[in-house]
């Protein structure tokens, strides 16, 4: 298929903090069109697939804006390789801001897509930032609460709980921070991700992506112990909601999302794919890109070239 859209490099101030991504616009005779903020999720940087979306969304008209968190990729920031999630939702923010400045975009039809630990940033963005008229979230974390009930053996809580006082000790002291490899390699097989597929993914995700790195912050897990952006669903409406949950996902677990759905106001609409949660970017990437495509299309570009 022909391309009929351009991709530059960005870079924008986000409180003091450069952020770097693309832009992705299509061919549009002059007229502003849509935009589409994302970024990925837990640790992941923009070359781990998130292209392939950004591309069908700027084939269909769609202007996306991607980029990588403060600390992540090819952003500056410190710490680095620290997932806090209330910052990364402020950095969406900034990401919105620079796409609402862009000549091409019209800043009344923004939307919103996040996958995984950004499906729940994309939850709490669009029920609180009026700049946003759209969104789908695809495999969203919901509870941390609930997922670590589930990940974390209960004798092993204490020990877990402890070593987050320790390293907060160690760090003011002007220590280095724990790190945690994302997925085990060959020196340590403690992880926070050991499941197969999610190994098969972040490794070859990450061969894609020069900037990644396979490790987080200790601090980074403690952080998402305590999200809940499940409970920001019944804020989003009038905002129209797609949610795209895997049948069998382990990782945010399916019954946490389809909970969470039913809990969210109309207008919504919900697709279930076959899989777990990571085949949406790769074995089912045709189903959910469409998808996505299709609700923003029929929220955001119903009115366009009318401007």
């Amino acid at each position: 298929m022909q391309k009929n859209f351009t991709r530059r490099d960005i870079e924008f101030n986000a409180d003091g903090i450069i952020l770097r991504g693309w832009l992705y616009v299509p061919e549009s005779n002059g007229h502003q069109v849509p935009a589409i903020v994302m970024a990925h999720g837990y640790s992941a940087v923009k070359e781990m697939y998130l292209d392939r979306y950004a591309e069908v969304f700027a084939q269909a008209g769609l202007a996306a804006l991607v980029f990588d968190y403060r600390g992540f990729g090819a952003s500056d920031g410190t710490p680095r390789q620290e997932v806090n999630p209330w910052q990364q939702i402020e950095d969406y923010r900034h990401a919105i801001t620079y796409a609402s400045m862009m000549p091409e975009v019209d800043k009344n039809r923004i939307g919103v897509w996040g996958s995984s630990y950004s499906g729940g940033h994309v939850l709490v963005v669009a029920a609180t930032d009026r700049r946003v008229k759209c969104v789908v979230s695809q495999v969203p974390t919901i509870s941390g609460y609930q997922s670590a009930l589930r990940r974390v053996p209960g004798e092993a809580v204490e020990k877990l709980l402890h070593s987050f006082a320790e390293d907060r000790v160690r760090r003011m002291k002007g220590e280095k921070p724990q790190m945690l490899s994302v997925i085990p390699h060959e020196a340590d097989g403690n992880a926070i991700y050991t499941m197969p597929d999610a190994v098969k993914w972040y490794s070859e995700g990450g061969a894609l992506a020069p900037g990644w790195r396979n490790e987080v912050t200790l601090r980074s897990v403690e952080f998402s112990r305590s999200y809940e952006p499940g409970i920001y669903v019944s804020r989003i409406s009038p905002k129209p909601l797609l949610m795209i949950v895997g049948e069998k996902d382990y990782v945010t677990p399916t019954d946490l999302a389809l909970g969470a759905y039913e809990n969210a106001l109309q207008p919504k609409r919900l697709v279930l794919l076959s899989g777990g949660h990571f085949d949406p970017y790769l074995n089912n990437f045709e189903q959910s890109s469409t998808e996505a495509v299709k609700w923003f299309s029929q929220h955001l570009l119903k009115e366009s070239f009318t401007n």
